[in-house]
């Protein structure tokens, strides 16, 4: 591996107005239309410059990324990190939640947005639990259901799922609450859905739509071609669960339906999951074209420790599918940020916050899982080196950033002790 780092601590403060620059990547910034080598300077937290070319002597410190990937920080628009340890409170402040920091930096991803975890009246808790405590960058769906996605009977109560409120507390927290979460609901009724779409035309956002449950299933073409508007999003595309139908017909097609849904603007997002993801679905809709508009996990316990894993492995799946790689990537970046309405996030624009993420394409054999246990062989896969959320390193894989051991100080870790007191 080339030299990780270049100093140049010996010019003067004034001759290097950059703290980073990262130089040589290729870099994918699809909001930008860049695609190719080029340096990314980093000041202030911020994108300072992105050039074919920025002199080393302008920063404070130099990262080579020659052979690798520099891409905006990636935007998994489907997690769940309301973590806590009430029991038996499953994705809402319990322990089938994952804490966002533990699982972001090190597969690249700068944002989570937390899908349906907290409703209008757990929201509150949410935010000064996770949101506000997190180095990651925590962003909301909030579910319909008041109490948030607690499993079992709360999330069947009709009489929690108020649109007026949902939409007021949304307003309260513009750009933060984000979307509208429907997920779970075993019934006939279309109220869950109705009533999600009410408060979003309200609020403004879009709604995400986790469907299925009913016997027999409810129709999935209403679902999309009457319920849903242009920007709401229909998870899980490639599952097939008891209680909904699948996109994939028994013919192995398409359904029409399906691609008319997408034709008036109704989004698809992976949502892979424990449960969610299946080659028999995922292969002949992509061999017809059908790919994803958003790649995300559906991160929890189950899904991060089975054939989900990550953010990464799941973009690979895609990668394997035929997905080309600048489409993959603008799937967790420009457009991820585009759903939500934050056009500050998921690109690379001189001003906006400086998240971004080094990655590596590994060439070699990998097998990748389906949420059936289902193994699929592939050549290629996304690892993570670099990830830096507002311009300071917070996942470093191999030492890119770092400085050579010998060239540093000999001096303890940690603050000095303060002195023991007296005794008078």
């Amino acid at each position: 591996m080339l030299a990780a780092v270049v100093a140049s601590a010996a010019s003067p403060a004034a001759a290097q107005p950059y703290s980073l620059v990262i130089k040589g990547g290729h870099v994918i910034d699809p909001k930008h239309g860049r695609d190719g080598v080029m340096d990314v300077a980093i000041a202030d937290g911020k994108i300072a410059e992105v050039a074919a070319s920025i002199d080393a002597a302008k920063a404070r410190k130099v990262v080579d990324a020659s052979g690798l990937y520099v891409v905006p920080g990636l935007i998994d628009l489907h997690a769940h990190v309301f973590h806590g340890t009430e029991p038996d409170a499953y994705l809402s402040n319990g322990l089938v939640a994952v804490p966002p920091d533990s699982h972001s930096f090190r597969s690249g991803q700068t944002t989570l947005v937390d899908v349906g975890g907290a409703g209008w009246r757990s929201f509150p808790q949410f935010k000064a639990q996770i949101i506000d405590t997190s180095k990651t960058r925590v962003l909301s769906f909030l579910n319909i259901v008041g109490a948030g996605m607690r499993g079992g009977p709360a999330e069947q109560n009709l009489a929690d799922m108020d649109a007026r409120l949902t939409a007021m507390r949304i307003r309260q927290h513009p750009g933060v609450i984000v979307g509208i979460k429907v997920a779970h609901y075993n019934g006939p009724e279309w109220d869950p859905v109705t009533r999600a779409v009410e408060a979003g035309t309200e609020a403004k956002v879009p709604v995400m739509i986790d469907f299925g449950g009913n016997t027999p299933p409810l129709s999935l073409d209403a679902l999309l071609n009457t319920h849903l508007r242009p920007g709401d999003l229909l998870t899980h595309m490639y599952a097939h669960v008891n209680g909904r139908l699948p996109i994939v017909n028994t013919q192995g097609q398409v359904e029409p339906y399906v691609l008319a849904a997408r034709k008036r603007g109704v989004l698809f997002d992976v949502g892979h999951g424990g449960g969610s993801f299946l080659w028999r679905q995922a292969v002949p809709a992509t061999k017809q074209g059908f790919f994803p508009d958003v790649i995300s996990t559906d991160l929890h316990t189950g899904s991060m420790n089975a054939g989900m894993k990550d953010i990464l492995n799941t973009m690979s799946k895609m990668l394997v599918l035929g997905m080309p790689l600048t489409d993959v990537i603008r799937a967790n970046t420009a457009k991820a940020a585009s759903v939500i309405q934050r056009d500050d996030l998921g690109h690379l624009g001189v001003g906006t916050e400086a998240d971004v993420a080094v990655l590596a394409l590994r060439k070699g054999d990998f097998g990748f899982i389906d949420s059936a246990g289902g193994r699929m062989m592939g050549t290629q896969k996304l690892e993570c080196e670099l990830t830096l959320r507002a311009g300071q390193v917070v996942w470093d894989l191999n030492g890119r950033a770092a400085t050579d051991w010998q060239s540093m100080p000999v001096t303890p870790q940690g603050a000095a002790r303060p002195a023991r007191r007296t005794q008078p």
